[in-house]
């Protein structure tokens, strides 16, 4: 039994038996940790009990804590970290290095600002404040913006961030990755100039310069790099998949003295290329240094084996990648379920049906989560949790219909069917370039005695200066769009991304697509009503219970937890729903003409799976739209998986026609039972028996 006590007299807590506290393969990396090292940590495997024991195992053998750094990505990664540490030695550790990037480049520039240019008492903006300065620059250097919608002080901000981060060039993020603003690249590459003249000017930085800054400062004064590298005798880093051109130029310089670097991570579960995340940090760190170790963590505290056996299945089929084999440490359980379904509709039914039956055995909703590839395929399920009263939490944005263009479009649609909404009329305007509330103000009374909107918008133009009228010109534009497809709420809603709002919509938000998707879903909803009045009825009933909710002060509510996949990364759950997963929509289309974007695809699945902890449910819709059914075929992810790994339930209707099945009519699925089976059990029945209110067969 090895034993590792802290030499000399300094140390007053516990010693730590690091062999019965850790497993084997954690228990050779806390030991064997000297040098360059890559720690392949499987989900579920114990990784942050891996770097917090070697951090520990470090102070016993009598390293100073201020000679070791710890870099997460997280405040929260750091604290946890730091307290586990301190339980574990049973005393406090004053003086360790840990923290986020920006937190340590702050602490390093702190120390000597005038080799980078700053001056001591330089301050750091918040994001508030970088935009509100981006502002600045673009109206200091008279960008012209009547000839096309210039794009907003947030998206010009991502534009600038992504390309730091990535270390590429503006003109090759621009054509690559915002390919609608290639026409006036030179106008927003003045713009950010601009933009970093006056944070020079004003002894400021924002958060990308705190990175920017510390590599330059290390890579380009030989001194600054041997000073701060001969410092931390070992650097660790935690989540290294996530690291990024920066973070990894950062890394190199801080170990370059000694040499003792400790990187961990999961190739499996790098998912943030968006955010300008590079996985060949870490498939090329055994290259880039020839005398690197590897470990590998792979046994899963987590999962059943049943559920790992899929999800290792599923990651087998990348090529880019450290092969690896998850083996559970618990006992066996179920199968995953794979669950297709007629329509959204009844893809949102079932899984709402399914909660309340597990609810219904004394399970609470919090031990459940629903996981979709993007915000807008939740849309259905939470319609449906909202009328059973099913209490839910969102990550991974707002609630669907809480979104802002979902607001401006149901405006739209107010609009069309009551020219008299004051509200609607405000919203709208405001969107306009150059209109403001006193302007948007003049604008709606300027038309209130008018007998149709037609006639309103005849009237208005004169109340405007002639900036605002500029302004007015676009949203009338969008307002006729919408009145020229009233036959419909759904074609209404259709008619406003058709717009000039789809320019608005890309001059605003670096993920305008993803907003498109959403519009696009509020159609397809909005399909299921034949007056459109009757729709936004609906909506807004929608609008109040969650308005209502939002102000509950009981925060200890049992919630089900709704979340985007990349959301959820890094937590767990004894149920787990992946829904949505058909072809187009997971793998997501955008995502697959990136490069290597299949595979990151296929690894943000894998995330999804291992969430699981014992139950795991795989639901895809046969049928989407409600207007214009399209088939959809399963998801290749679906497709890829072999039969034996998962149970297969067929889900079947009481008190419906079988001709009607499929047709995803809201209306229709309230008034019948779902039934839930494997193939085989309904080989010998009709497939028709009811469920009573706990989701069980009625006898």
């Amino acid at each position: 039994m090895a034993v590792f006590e802290m030499q000399g007299s300094a140390f007053n807590g516990r010693a730590i038996d690091f062999e019965k506290e850790l497993n084997g393969e954690q228990f050779a990396v806390v030991k064997g940790g000297d040098g360059r090292v890559l720690v392949l940590a499987g989900a579920g495997s114990g990784k942050t009990r891996t770097l917090v024991y070697r951090v520990a195992y470090l102070l016993e053998q009598g390293v100073r804590p201020d000679e070791i750094l710890l870099l997460t990505f997280t405040n929260k990664a750091a604290r946890e970290m730091l307290d586990r540490v301190s339980a574990s030695l049973g005393r406090a550790a004053p003086g360790l290095w840990s923290g986020t990037f920006h937190h340590v480049a702050n602490r390093i520039l702190r120390a000597a600002p005038e080799r980078v240019g700053l001056q001591k008492n330089f301050t750091i903006m918040d994001e508030d404040d970088a935009k509100d300065l981006m502002k600045l620059a673009v109206k200091e250097e008279g960008v012209d913006t009547s000839q096309k919608r210039f794009p907003s002080a947030n998206v010009v901000k991502s534009i600038a961030s992504y390309s730091r981060n990535a270390s590429k060039n503006l003109f090759e993020v621009i054509t690559r990755k915002y390919p609608q603003f290639s026409e006036i690249e030179g106008d927003i590459s003045r713009v950010i100039r601009k933009y970093d003249e006056k944070k020079r000017a004003a002894n400021a930085v924002d958060f990308d310069d705190l990175l920017v800054l510390l590599r330059r400062m290390l890579v380009d004064s030989e001194s600054a790099r041997y000073e701060w590298s001969s410092r931390f005798k070992y650097v660790l880093v935690d989540e290294f998949q996530d690291t990024n051109a920066l973070q990894s130029d950062v890394v190199d310089a801080l170990s370059s003295v000694h040499k003792n670097l400790l990187v961990v991570g999961d190739d499996a579960q790098s998912i943030y290329s968006f955010r300008a995340a590079d996985i060949g940090n870490i498939l090329s760190f055994p290259k880039r240094y020839q005398d690197a170790k590897t470990f590998r963590l792979e046994t899963n505290y987590r999962s059943t084996p049943e559920i790992l056996e899929l999800a290792n299945e599923s990651i087998s089929r990348n090529a880019n990648q450290f092969k690896k084999h998850l083996k559970s440490a618990i006992a066996s359980g179920e199968k995953p379920f794979l669950v297709p379904t007629a329509s959204a509709h009844e893809e949102a039914h079932f899984i709402a049906e399914m909660l309340t039956k597990i609810n219904g055995e004394g399970r609470p909703f919090s031990d459940a989560c629903v996981l979709f590839r993007a915000a807008h395929h939740s849309q259905q399920l939470e319609f449906e949790l909202m009328k059973r009263g099913i209490p839910y939490e969102y990550r991974g944005g707002m609630k669907f219909f809480e979104r802002s263009h979902i607001k401006d479009a149901l405006a739209f649609v107010r609009l069309s069917v009551n020219p008299k909404d004051e509200m609607a009329w405000m919203r709208a305007l405001l969107l306009g370039k150059g209109i403001g509330e006193a302007a948007a103000r003049k604008a709606f009374i300027s038309q209130i005695e008018a007998k149709t909107l037609a006639e309103g918008l005849v009237l208005i133009p004169s109340a405007l200066t002639s900036r605002s009228r500029e302004g007015f010109r676009e949203i009338e534009s969008v307002i006729r769009a919408v009145m020229g497809n009233s036959d419909s709420a759904s074609s209404m809603i259709r008619a406003v991304p058709k717009s000039v709002y789809r320019d608005i919509l890309a001059a605003e938000f670096p993920n305008f697509e993803e907003r498109l998707d959403d519009l696009e879903q509020l159609a397809v909803f909005a399909a299921q009503y034949d007056d459109p009045a009757a729709f936004l009825a609906e909506v807004s009933l929608y609008d109040g219970i969650v308005a209502q909710r939002s102000g509950d002060d009981d925060v200890n509510e049992d919630h089900l937890v709704l979340s985007t996949i990349h959301q959820a990364k890094g937590l767990e759950w004894h149920t787990v729903f992946v829904m949505h997963l058909c072809d187009q929509y997971f793998p997501n289309r955008r995502a697959m003409e990136e490069p290597n974007g299949l595979e990151e695809e296929r690894r943000l699945f894998y995330v999804a799976v291992t969430r699981a902890a014992r139950k795991l449910f795989l639901t895809y819709p046969s049928v989407m739209g409600d207007e214009y059914l399209e088939v959809v075929q399963p998801s290749m992810f679906v497709d890829e998986i072999s039969p034996h790994l998962y149970e297969k339930l067929e889900l079947r209707y009481a008190g419906r026609k079988k001709e009607e099945r499929g047709r995803g009519h809201h209306e229709k699925s309230d008034r019948t039972a779902t039934v839930w089976k494997t193939d085989d059990e309904f080989k010998d029945d009709d497939g028709v028996i009811e469920l009573d209110s706990f989701g069980e067969p009625k006898k």
